[in-house]
């Protein structure tokens, strides 16, 4: 395995300077920062740990992530509801976090799940079973949406 190496300018630093701002990024102390209050919201990739198809992009806030931490079932902040949202708990179709995975800036998450049920996106094929994943369309033309046949 060969490692690149990538250089870039960065501003000139104190070593003090340098090292609070690369905090995030080089602890083992996790540092989400979900606000004063836990409600500010933290975009959440969700994918198939199996295939690596990417299932849903949702939203935690602090006490979604920490639902989904303790419960070890997908937990999301639903905008749109204002509440809670565990995917599945209505439709059967849980998800089943095996891993969490948080980016460099700690300020979004991957959650790769074991979908437990038939699908994981509201949106249901002619057959009346769901999506597996909410991405089933693709644009074409720039303007238009074509169905992907899973």
């Amino acid at each position: 395995m060969s490692l690149q190496l990538c250089y870039c300018t960065i501003g000139i630093y104190s070593e003090q300077e340098f090292y609070f701002d690369m905090e995030k990024e080089y602890t083992t102390e996790l540092l989400l920062d979900f606000g004063k209050d836990g409600d500010q919201l933290v975009p959440v990739v969700t994918q198939d740990i199996r295939t690596k198809d990417v299932l849903i992009l949702a939203f935690a806030n602090k006490e979604a992530f920490e639902e989904t931490v303790r419960s070890g079932f997908a937990t999301y902040y639903s905008r749109s509801r204002k509440e809670l949202w565990k995917k599945g708990l209505t439709s059967g179709d849980l998800l089943k976090v095996e891993e969490i995975r948080i980016n460099c800036d700690q300020n979004s998450l991957i959650y790769l799940v074991t979908p437990l049920g038939k699908g994981a996106c509201h949106a249901k094929k002619a057959s009346g079973d769901p999506y597996t994943t909410c991405y089933y369309r693709r644009v074409i033309q720039g303007n238009r949406l074509m169905f992907i046949e899973f």
